[in-house]
């Protein structure tokens, strides 16, 4: 997935916006459910690969 963190966390919250005002039909619900697990997954794994980086650095000043 090429994206930003940032696009990732906006498309997330539009998708959640149409499910909770009821925009999503059954029909494609799973498809926008299963976007939003990849799309989690993705940020998570940018935020932790953000925490290492991070600790890495402050390792390396003390």
């Amino acid at each position: 997935m090429k994206t930003t963190y940032k696009a990732a966390m906006e498309e997330l919250e539009g998708i959640l916006k149409s499910i909770e005002n009821g925009e999503t039909g059954v029909d494609d619900m799973l498809r926008k459910v299963d976007r939003a697990v990849e799309l989690i997954r993705y940020c998570r794994q940018k935020l932790t690969q953000t925490d290492e980086s991070l600790q890495k650095l402050f390792d390396e000043l003390n």
